[in-house]
C-alpha cells in the first residue's frame, strides 16, 4: 500500500432513492412490483436505492475512486478489485422515500500471498438505521485487491458477448427448480448505471481485456448475488430473510449462460450461481448465496 492512512468511520444521512430502486426493478423485468414510495426496499436493494455517483475529477483510471491518503478505502497500489462477498442482517425495514443514517467503516485490511500472487482483503462494515433510529441493516462487505492477470483464451460464447442483443429479462425459468440468468452488455451497463458503479471491466472491452487481462467483460458480483436474492422472492417463499452471506468464487463473463439453482437448508435455501464456461468442461460456482428465513 502507499501514502499515510488511517481507517475511520463515516456517518451521513442517505435518502432511499425511488429512481434507482425503479430502474432495478425494470433490469429485473420479472413481472415482480416495483417498489413505491413508502415500500420495504427488498432485501440488499440499498446497493441500488443508496448508491451515489463520485465526482469526476475523484475517479482513477479503473474507474473507481481514486485511493490515497485521504480516501475512505485504503490505497492499496493492485490493479484488480472485486468484491468478493459479505455478509447482511435484517432487523427492521428500510423504505422508499425514507431518509436513512448510514455508519461505514473499514474494520481490517490484510495483505496475503495467494496462488495468483500479492493479494489485499479490505472488510467494511456499514450500519442503517431507520428514521426513527432503530438499527435495520447491519452488513459487511469483503473487497480483494489482486494483481493484473496474464491474458487467457476466450471461450466462444464470451466473445460472441461483444455483439449479441439482449433476450428479453435476465432471469428465466429453466425447469422446476433451477433459473436461468443470461447476460449482455447492455444489461451490465444498466446495472452499472443503477448501482453507481464505474468500474471499467464491465462496459469498457478493451480495458477488461488488454488492461486487467480478462477473457471478456466481468459480470458484477452484486448482479449475481441480487440475482439470487431475486430468485427467493420469485419462489414465492412466505418467510422473509432474516440474514445473508454470499461469496463471488469465480467471475463471469458476459455472455455466459449461468443456472441458479436453489437448495433448502436447515436455515433456509442456498442459492447458486454456476455454468459450464466450455463445452465439457466442470461446472463452475461463480457466486453462492446462503439464506436464513424467518
Amino acid at each position: 500500500m502507499t501514502g499515510i492512512w488511517q481507517p475511520r468511520t463515516i456517518t451521513t444521512e442517505e435518502f432511499v432513492k425511488p429512481g434507482p430502486t425503479a430502474a432495478l426493478a425494470a433490469l429485473f423485468d420479472d413481472q415482480l412490483p416495483t417498489p413505491q414510495v413508502g415500500d420495504a426496499l427488498p432485501p440488499l436493494w440499498h446497493w441500488a436505492a443508496l448508491a451515489h455517483w463520485p465526482v469526476s475529477s475523484d475517479l482513477g483510471t479503473e474507474g473507481h475512486t481514486i485511493r490515497d491518503g485521504n480516501s475512505f478505502l485504503p490505497p492499496v497500489d493492485l490493479p484488480r478489485r472485486m468484491f468478493a462477498g459479505g455478509s447482511a442482517e435484517f432487523l427492521g425495514a428500510l423504505r422508499v422515500g425514507d431518509t436513512v443514517r448510514r455508519v461505514a467503516r473499514v474494520e481490517s485490511v490484510t495483505e496475503k500471498q495467494g496462488r495468483s500472487g500479492r493479494l489485499v482483503v479490505v472488510v467494511v462494515s456499514i450500519e442503517l438505521y431507520a428514521p426513527d433510529g432503530t438499527l435495520a441493516v447491519v452488513e459487511k462487505q469483503t473487497i480483494i485487491y489482486r494483481e493484473a492477470g496474464v491474458p487467457t483464451e476466450r471461450a466462444p460464447d464470451v466473445e460472441s458477448a461483444a455483439v449479441v442483443a439482449p433476450e428479453g429479462p435476465p432471469l428465466q425459468r429453466h425447469g422446476p427448480d433451477s433459473w436461468r440468468l443470461w447476460t449482455d452488455p447492455t444489461l451490465l451497463m444498466r446495472f452499472s448505471s443503477a448501482t453507481a458503479n464505474p468500474h471499467r471491466i464491465h462496459y469498457d472491452w478493451p480495458y477488461a481485456t488488454r488492461v486487467e487481462r480478462y477473457p471478456g467483460l466481468v459480470v458484477h458480483g452484486p448482479l449475481m448475488t441480487l440475482a439470487a436474492a431475486e430468485v427467493h422472492r420469485l419462489s414465492k417463499d412466505p418467510r422473509p430473510i432474516a440474514a445473508l452471506s454470499h461469496r463471488n468464487c469465480a467471475p463471469l463473463f458476459c455472455g455466459t449462460t449461468a443456472e441458479l439453482r436453489p437448495t433448502p437448508t436447515a436455515a433456509g435455501t442456498t442459492i447458486a450461481v454456476l455454468s459450464h464456461e466450455r463445452l465439457g468442461s466442470p461446472e463452475t460456482i461463480h457466486t453462492r448465496l446462503d439464506l436464513t428465513l424467518a
